[in-house]
């Protein structure tokens, strides 16, 4: 993974998060591939996910996404500088069942399965939070699959609550997200 000026915003033992970088992108589309296929693949037909991965994680719209000024995307490399994990924050309307004033949305957050539960994920969350602060949001909101149990508990860890739901289609399948929302302090 290149760091061709990234800064590096968070260091813990074992890893460091930082901004991602054009040049990332290659890493970053078969991590978000790899990890959104291994999360729902079981939950979904091959024909949807084929689809699904193909829209939303080639090389050139992470490269598009990585240099998009409404977006911010923050990357956790381990120790042997492989990617662990990242977050995405997307500054742009909210659902209206999100009523704030100042919302950012956390459109990704994935970890990698050798890493969950070993501290990366709390270290991401509070990176993402002050990103989001920095970008003069108030409040953070995000989409998670209703079926998804394990993030949804996270989540609710970390502040969020639920507030509503919205549709998120995987290939030609429309599925549920919860639509959860928490303050910054």
């Amino acid at each position: 993974m290149s760091n061709d000026g990234a800064q590096r915003a968070h260091e813990l033992p074992g890893f460091a998060i930082r901004r991602g970088v054009p040049t990332d992108a290659s890493v970053l589309a078969e991590f978000g591939a790899r990890t959104f296929y291994e999360t729902f693949a079981a939950d979904n037909t091959p024909e949807d996910m084929s689809r699904h991965l193909a829209s939303a994680w080639s090389p050139a719209l992470q490269a598009a996404e990585l240099e998009d000024p409404q977006l911010e995307t923050l990357l956790a490399v381990g120790p042997d500088g492989a990617l662990a994990g990242f977050a995405q924050l997307r500054a742009q309307h909210a659902p209206a069942c999100v009523a704030t004033r100042h919302p950012i949305e956390l459109k990704r957050f994935y970890v990698d399965r050798p890493w969950q539960g070993r501290g990366l994920a709390r270290a991401l969350m509070s990176e993402v939070e002050q990103a989001a602060r920095r970008r003069g949001a108030r409040e953070l909101w995000l989409g998670v699959w209703e079926r998804n149990e394990r993030a949804q508990a996270f989540y609710r860890k970390c502040g969020f609550e639920k507030v509503g739901t919205q549709i998120f289609v995987v290939g030609s399948d429309p599925q549920t997200d919860n639509v959860m929302l928490r303050e910054l302090p």
